[in-house]
């Protein structure tokens, strides 16, 4: 009899793949399902990038690139970087990757011993605990909510260092909730960990262009701590590049030889046609962002007008990213026929089951009272799924 290794064995299943999965086996069934569940653009790639795509193969890319991506592709993200962030980096300190996903993978793998531990603010990205899991480290989370905007403050990041801490994973503008840290707010986090010169700051900047209130902000700004922080960035939101799969980070030079090492074991470079894309993507206009930020921010405004109107739910207005997550916990112990809702994960799939609108339960993010809504569909989908919303909900008693 087969046995899976105890390292795999412990890992939870992505909740958001699943429940788009789920979704999908509905669809299948011919049924009528809006899926809310998935962080993807529902935009096209732009043609550009397309058209770079296209040429690539035609100049036969389609060879093996340099385990950190080639480099034209690392000197366009440096030069992103200098002209966006005000940052300096070198072409040696960008490793190119399989999706922003194993970026972040390869930076805690990278880093983490066994027993370390690691901060994850909460709410948080299903995959962040999962990543620690496999570095055989301990994730200590911070958990926020809804009435500090899901942000955790200086005084709680302080009380949560112990000396066993090796890193602490940001993520602005976060996934689920769509919080996004200001400058001062950064600086304040930055002056506590100053203070503790062992800790490596991985700082998840994939919705870094999906911003409503003005001009991103990175927490590698901050000269005192600017040399632990490793950037995570890539295409897949911006650019509506979700499929392509590239990624990339921006580290301390020793952080981003180690990424390199390990990333040259088992994946070796990302696909080659992807690398000329995204460097399409990076010297070309960028239009194609603003257009779709404008774009989603509309579909913010709706969603959130909207679920507001929903009893029970407790909503804000997020400030980047395209989710919503409001504070549900009204509907708990409330039940339709047989099926009682306990958590927020029995409520999403009840709204899967009965109202055909795929959502998640906040328990994946470590929010068990909250349900995350993406919105990165059309203005109709939101329209009809709310109101699908709404009259599910108003048969729980």
């Amino acid at each position: 009899m087969s046995q899976v290794s105890e390292r795999i064995a412990s890992l939870a299943i992505s909740e958001t793949l699943a429940m788009s999965q789920k979704s999908n086996e509905l669809k299948a069934q011919g049924i009528n399902v809006i899926n809310l569940s998935v962080g993807e653009p529902d935009f096209n790639t732009p043609d550009h990038v397309k058209m770079a795509a296209k040429k690539a193969i035609d100049d036969n890319f389609s060879f093996y690139s340099p385990v950190p991506g080639y480099l034209p592709l690392r000197q366009a993200i440096c030069e992103k970087l200098k002209t966006e962030n005000g940052l300096n980096f070198k072409p040696e300190q960008i490793i190119c990757s399989n999706g922003a996903k194993q970026a972040v993978c390869n930076a805690v793998l990278s880093v983490v011993n066994v027993g370390d531990e690691v901060i994850i603010p909460a709410p948080c990205w299903v995959s962040y605990i999962e990543m620690v899991k496999l570095a055989e480290g301990k994730s200590i989370v911070i958990h926020t909510g809804i009435e500090q905007d899901f942000k955790i403050d200086a005084a709680q990041l302080e009380a949560a260092i112990t000396p066993k801490t090796k890193a602490i994973i940001l993520c602005s503008p976060s996934n689920p909730t769509g919080s996004i840290y200001s400058k001062n707010e950064l600086e304040a986090l930055a002056n506590v960990l100053a203070k503790h010169p062992n800790i490596i700051i991985i700082s998840d900047e994939i919705y870094e262009h999906i911003n409503y209130v003005g001009k991103h902000e990175s927490i590698a700004q901050f000269e005192n701590v600017r040399e632990r922080v490793v950037i995570i960035n890539g295409v897949s939101k911006a650019y509506a590049m979700t499929g392509w799969r590239l990624g990339w980070m921006a580290a301390p030079q020793w952080i981003a030889s180690a990424c390199n090492k390990l990333q040259g074991q088992y994946t070796s470079g990302p696909s080659s046609i992807a690398q000329k894309a995204a460097e399409a993507a990076y010297t070309g206009s960028q239009q194609c962002v603003a257009d779709m930020c404008k774009a989603f921010a509309r579909r913010r405004d709706l969603i959130v007008k909207l679920a507001s109107e929903i009893e029970g739910f407790k909503v804000n207005k997020p400030e980047g990213a395209f989710y919503l997550f409001p504070e549900c916990s009204y509907y708990f112990g409330k039940s339709y026929n047989d099926k009682v809702i306990n958590t927020s994960a029995d409520l999403a799939m009840f709204l899967l089951e009965e109202g055909h609108v795929a959502s998640v339960g906040g328990l994946a993010f470590e929010a068990p009272d909250y349900i995350r809504f993406s919105y990165a569909t059309s203005d109709e989908n939101i329209i009809e799924a709310m109101k699908r919303v709404k009259e599910t909900l108003a048969k729980l008693k």
